[in-house]
């Protein structure tokens, strides 16, 4: 599977839980970058947050019978980042993902924003 392909499956798993802002960054062009792409979504509260997760997994799966290389946050549900190496997906709750503000810290990455 291709990263845009895997870019795709990780939108539709996010849209599944009705996850809010979903921007996909192409990084491809950005130096330094060390993924491809970065998908990244809000939610409104915890439990949501962890359900965008475990959709966004399953989705993959089905698709790639492929889990994350590495998965961080799912404890404190504020930030949850799953690492498919190729594709990163990023979820936050919404004022966390201001606070970190990934989208103007790698800016030069070509950003389309998903219609839901």
């Amino acid at each position: 599977m291709t990263a845009e392909e895997l870019s795709k499956v990780i939108i539709k798993g996010m849209e599944e839980k009705k996850a809010s802002n979903i921007v996909l960054m192409d990084l491809r062009g950005v130096k330094n970058a060390f993924t491809d792409f970065f998908v990244i979504c809000s939610g409104s509260s915890d439990s949501q947050i962890e359900a965008i997760s475990d959709s966004i997994e399953e989705e993959v799966i089905k698709s790639n019978k492929e889990r994350p290389f590495r998965s961080e946050g799912k404890n404190n549900k504020q930030w949850i980042l799953m690492d498919y190496v190729d594709v990163v997906a990023h979820i936050f709750l919404k004022d966390k993902r201001a606070f970190y503000g990934l989208e103007d810290l790698w800016g030069d990455a070509k950003i389309t924003r998903i219609e839901s």
